[in-house]
Parts: C-alpha cells; sequence; structure tokens
C-alpha cells in the first residue's frame, strides 16, 4: 500500500484513482472543480477543493509525506508545469506527470517530473504491437531496448519441455513465469511440457521478442 496525492480529476484522473483504491491504496485527491470533487469525496482518503496553481495551496498539502504525487492534468499545460515544479520545490518524494504530446513531456521532464506519462502514445504503441503479433497479450517497456511480454506459447511449443524449445539461447529470451488453465506458476523447471493454451511471461530485448513473435503469425 502507498499514499498518492491525485491532482486532477478528468478522465485519466478518475480511472487511476479507482485503479489504485482497487489496489488498497490510499489516495488524497484535489481539483478545483468543487461539483467533481464533492461526488468523489466519500470513496477516497481525503478530498480537497483547491487549484493547485496557487503556491499557497500547495503549501497546505504536506506533499512530502505523500509516496507519489500524480499532476493528471491534460487540457491545462501550463498548470501541468507549474503545479510539477511546485511540488519538487515542496519536497516531493517522487512526481509524475501526464503528457498529451512529446514536447509537452521534454519540458515537464525539465521542470522536475521524475516520470512522465503519455496515454495516449502508449495505447497507441501497446495496439501497434498487439496488431502485428497476435499472440501479444500485453507488454511492459523497462527502458529504451528491454521489455516484458505475456505472449501466448506458439503451436511449435506445445508438448515440448522448456529445455527442448530453449528460448534464451534460440530466441534471447527468458521466462520469467507461465500461466497454465488461468493459473500461474510459481515453480517450474527444465522438464515443464508446454501445453496448448499456455501463456509465457518473457524478458528480453524488444526488438528481438517482437521479430520472435511477428513469426508466429
Amino acid at each position: 500500500m502507498i499514499s498518492v496525492l491525485l491532482i486532477g480529476m478528468g478522465k485519466f484522473g478518475k480511472t487511476l484513482g479507482n485503479q489504485l483504491l482497487a489496489m488498497g491504496d490510499e489516495v488524497m485527491i484535489v481539483d478545483k472543480n468543487e461539483d467533481i470533487v464533492n461526488s468523489l469525496a466519500s470513496r477516497y482518503t481525503n478530498a480537497l477543493i483547491a487549484d493547485c496553481m496557487s503556491v499557497d495551496n500547495l503549501a497546505t498539502l504536506d506533499v512530502a509525506a505523500f509516496d507519489a504525487c500524480v499532476v493528471a492534468i491534460g487540457e491545462d499545460f501550463q498548470a501541468s508545469l507549474e503545479i510539477t515544479s511546485n511540488l519538487k520545490d515542496f519536497g516531493a518524494k517522487r512526481v509524475i506527470s501526464r503528457a498529451t504530446t512529446e514536447i509537452q513531456r521534454k519540458f515537464l521532464l525539465r521542470m522536475g517530473a521524475d516520470e512522465v506519462i503519455y496515454p495516449d502514445m502508449d495505447i497507441a504503441q501497446r495496439l501497434a504491437v498487439r496488431l502485428n503479433s497476435s499472440n501479444v497479450i500485453n507488454y511492459v517497456d523497462l527502458d529504451a531496448e528491454y521489455s516484458i511480454f505475456e505472449i501466448a506459447v506458439p503451436k511449435k511449443w506445445v508438448k515440448k519441455t522448456v529445455l527442448d524449445v530453449n528460448p534464451r539461447k534460440r530466441f534471447g529470451m527468458n521466462i520469467l513465469t507461465i500461466k497454465n488453465a488461468g493459473k500461474v506458476l510459481t515453480a517450474f523447471d527444465g522438464n515443464y511440457v508446454f501445453q496448448e493454451g499456455d501463456q509465457v511471461l518473457v524478458f528480453g530485448n524488444t526488438e528481438q521478442i517482437l521479430a520472435f513473435t511477428n513469426k508466429q503469425k
């Protein structure tokens, strides 16, 4: 469980807030729209109607006490910039800000954001990968070169052992875990026999894994 200060309760902020609550986190929400805050307040640890462009308002929030501060504002970039910068000035441990363009992402990083999320681009990238690789279920970029992919086991792997397939040597993929019949296997060895319908979580070079999955069509 973590504590999160969530600033901006538009569509993205509400979705993020719902997910954080579902994970048991303590979330304080802030928005300048009174109607929005009043409609959501009962669900959250704390809620405040305030314009965070005001330094005085931010000063009352004790931002350094939160594990993370999220600036979820998308429609007012100037506000996002200023709030990001001021959060860092007030000692925020981790500031994550939302961008809607690549230029915005660069400026937010310069203003002190520890991380910038770009929802539209992230969704587009994931959709492009899934459209081009029918057996990719999901993936997460770890950095510019490496990712974790969840993929459906290729038909050629079925009824073969992990040792027979040897994904690490042949395809540059390290198997992290295997999901069989909807259950995650917490322990497996090289003698595990892949079954039809299995899913594997693999780690490796992004381009290398994509090249592999594209051949599985």
